[in-house]
């Protein structure tokens, strides 16, 4: 497969749907090993424990009974990823999708790992087969139920079924083979040893040195914390420290090489006149970094459709052995190694010669394709449909004839555009043309009009490609904006709206979806239907309703469209940090075709999850504030009784008053006791108050003061004033209170115990420690 516009493959005739035998292994129709594409050397098929196994295409899984709508049941195709964007996981995704439609298969997306979806539990009723994609969490209950399990991108022992990986060997002994070819020796390596893939890349590079009489040198090995930008990037300064011990380095992934890119420019390290790099993976990114960076293209799309023929392969009965199934791949050489693929391709177009005409339109394509040649029994229009027409206005204005239509052209140049996106590459183009009409002129000699048609020709087609190639980068950005719309509208619908409204999944009509259910977790085996969706009317679980993990979702409520396996089903869990809320069933097209992005599917169910989650939390809210409300009429009634009690006085013994507060005292209620207790002092004869303040709940500042002035006013009458009830923590409190002549006690108790012994006199109460002004 060939490298298109933002990572866009076009595929060439003979590579659709693997080789022409239909392996997936990189077996030539011939029964020739194939090669890596870099040097000529045979592919990993052979290697030790690696698998020749071809997969056949065309094997049709059994039907089982009547399923949707009365339709005989198609067999599904089960799928656990832990992420569904991004430049590994969708295009495998899309794989496993295509093929499963040229099977006549559904495939039913799950978001997590088997050990987090409860896997095989969830939707096990519908599942026939599983591919599980790199998280390998609870393989081990999926392979106990006995389907067909297949694992993509890594190798596990523990599932004891087929793993589909890239030829990660192949791929890396290319690389440095192509940097020793340059002419390199001290050639680095650097990658996050934690995944088995990048272990298997290190094991390729360290043979592949051996192999060459190079010794390993363990300072060239450099480990990374990750295998993405951020890993490359802080892993830089090692690497910055050895630019004197070596010419040239090798990524474990592409992503690790571009983060670091830029810290080696900006420590003046010059690639590739300093440096070589090669990646691994053929990332989008990696076509626009700077330089273009040289590397091991995977073909994503082929794990993914190798892994589902596998799966539909044992469902038609065939036995699968616990093999490794390895992907090709192939070195795509840029700026960054050295090569100027343009370049050298139209220098060895100079060097060759006059070629004939007839074959003109065939080095215009493989032009587009360099540095794969387009294979001879491969037609130029069958790459590239429009080349003829290009040729066509090439004639024409050589000859003065009349060109073709100009919105023609626009549409072959943009053909040219979806093979190669490189401007540098499309521009070679009419560099190639130019060379052409060049040698034709100076063999078979023409006229000056002839030549002006032609010079005005190709600007015109210089102008049209610039054209063709901004308004490809325009529809991108078109598309980026539509996308940030959509998820604007979602978002704000979600952020927005009540709990009832997210739950209703009304705002997937902002989305092309097709269908949805949210089921909300009764227990741990029953999920609860709490929304549904149907852009076409087509019947829905009813709201309420409950259905086993098992079955989830209902089969007999899927729409009509399910039945032809063209749409892609997906269970998103709805989960946040305290609660694993259930699922979300979501049925559309493509995930980019769903969203405009792969990975808004997630953000989807993130939001949703956000949603539910607040409106719990609003619901909370309101119950707390429904219990404060009455807990503060309590309070309120309580305070307004205590105030309805004011003072009450007690004569407790001849002479003695009691006086019990209970409730907070203001200013109003300190008036209100001070005058009952002068009141009282006069009516009861009273040589002694004892105002007990055990149901008080604080006493500041203005309390004290109140009760100085009650103390002072008793004290004229010629009785006098104990506080009672003062415990220590009220006491600590009153610490530098100034008291005054008021005496303490800490409880009534002890106040009585004193009276009755006759401690009670002028003179024998014991002072606080805190004083009271």
């Amino acid at each position: 497969m060939v490298q298109g516009s933002r990572g866009s493959e076009v595929e060439l005739p003979e590579q659709r749907g693997g080789s022409s035998d239909g392996s997936v292994q990189g077996d030539r129709a011939d029964g020739q090993p194939a090669t890596d594409g870099a040097d000529g050397q045979p592919a990993a098929g052979g290697d030790a424990g690696r698998s020749t196994r071809d997969v056949n295409r065309l094997a049709e899984p059994p039907r089982r009974g009547t399923g949707v709508h009365g339709m005989p049941r198609v067999m599904t195709v089960g799928v656990i990823t832990p992420y569904l964007d991004g430049s590994f996981w969708n295009p495998v995704l899309t794989g496993i999708h295509e093929a499963a439609r040229q099977h006549g298969c559904r495939m039913l997306v799950m978001r997590g790992t088997a050990g987090s979806l409860q896997a095989p539990s969830l939707a096990r009723e519908q599942v026939d087969g599983w591919i599980v994609v790199i998280g390998v969490d609870g393989i081990e209950r999926l392979a106990a139920e006995r389907v067909p399990l297949v694992v993509v991108g890594t190798h596990v022992h523990k599932g004891d079924c087929p793993s589909v990986i890239p030829d990660n060997h192949s791929g890396i002994r290319g690389a440095v083979r192509h940097l020793i070819g340059h002419g390199h020796r001290r050639i680095a390596f650097v990658g996050c040893f934690h995944e088995s893939d990048v272990r298997e890349r290190f094991d390729a590079y360290r043979e592949t040195l051996a192999e060459a009489g190079i010794p390993l040198d363990p300072d060239l090995v450099i480990r990374t914390d990750d295998n993405w930008y951020t890993g490359g990037e802080n892993a830089a300064p090692r690497l910055i420290a050895l630019r004197n011990a070596c010419t040239a380095a090798v990524f474990g992934t592409d992503k690790n090489a571009i983060g670091m890119m830029p810290s080696l420019k900006a420590a003046g390290v010059r690639i590739p006149e300093e440096l070589a790099i090669v990646g691994f993976d053929d990332v989008p990114e990696a076509q626009t970094s700077d330089p273009p960076l040289t590397t091991v293209r995977q073909q994503f799309e082929m794990l993914g459709s190798a892994a589902c023929d596998l799966v539909v392969s044992m469902l038609a009965g065939e036995t699968a052995q616990p093999e490794l199934v390895l992907t090709p791949n192939t070195l795509i050489q840029r700026i960054s190694c050295g090569c100027d693929v343009v370049q050298s391709f139209l220098d060895e177009d100079a060097a060759s010669g006059e070629h004939g005409g007839g074959d003109l339109d065939r080095r215009m394509v493989e032009l587009l394709l360099a540095p794969r040649p387009l294979p001879p029994d491969t037609s130029p229009a069958a790459v590239w449909p429009g080349v003829a027409l290009v040729l066509e206005a090439y004639e024409a204005a050589i000859e003065g004839a009349a060109p073709p239509p100009a919105k023609a052209l626009e549409r072959a140049y943009k053909q040219a555009i979806d093979i190669s996106s490189d401007i540098g590459t499309l521009m070679a183009i009419v560099r190639l043309l130019r060379r052409s009409h060049e040698r034709r002129r100076a063999r078979l000699g023409g006229d000056a009009a002839s030549a002006q048609r032609v010079e005005a020709f190709l600007d015109g087609a210089h102008l049209s490609i610039a054209r063709a190639r901004l308004s490809v980068e325009a529809e991108f950005v078109a598309q980026l904006g539509m996308l940030m719309r959509s998820n604007h509208d979602v978002g704000l619908a979600l952020v927005s709206g009540s709990q009832e409204e997210s739950m209703s999944l009304s705002w997937l009509a902002k989305t092309s979806a097709i269908w949805a259910c949210l089921a909300l977790r009764e227990d741990a085996k029953t999920l609860v239907v709490a929304g549904a969706y149907s852009r076409d009317g087509s019947a829905t679980p009813p709201i309420g309703s409950r259905h086993r993990l098992e079955a989830f979702p209902p089969e007999h409520l899927l729409p009509p469209a399910a039945a032809s396996g063209a749409l892609m089903m997906m269970l998103l869990p709805i989960r946040t940090e305290r609660r694993d809320w259930g699922v979300v069933a979501l049925m559309g097209p493509t995930l980019r075709e769903l969203a405009g992005d792969e990975g808004t599917v997630g953000v989807w169910a993130s939001l949703l999850a956000a949603a539910l989650e607040r409106g719990e939390l609003v619901q909370s809210l309101s119950t707390k504030n429904a219990e404060l409300q009455v807990a503060y009429a309590s309070e309120r009634t309580l305070s307004e009784t205590v105030r309805e009690l004011g003072c009450p006085l007690i004569p407790l013994l001849p002479g003695v008053l009691l006086v019990p507060l209970i409730g907070a005292i203001d200013r109003d209620r300190a008036l209100q006791v001070l005058t009952a207790v002068v009141e009282g002092v006069g009516q009861h004869e009273t040589r002694f108050v004892l105002l007990d303040i055990t149901g008080v709940p604080a006493v500041d500042a203005q309390v004290a003061h109140a009760l100085g002035q009650t103390s002072r006013a008793v004290a004229l009458l010629g009785a006098r004033l104990f506080l009672v009830g003062v415990r220590p923590e009220l006491a600590r409190s009153l610490v530098d209170v100034e008291l005054g002549s008021l005496a303490t006690y800490s409880s009534l108790a002890g106040a009585l115990h004193e009276l009755t012994t006759g401690g009670l006199r002028p003179g024998g109460a014991r002072r606080g420690a805190a004083r009271i002004a």
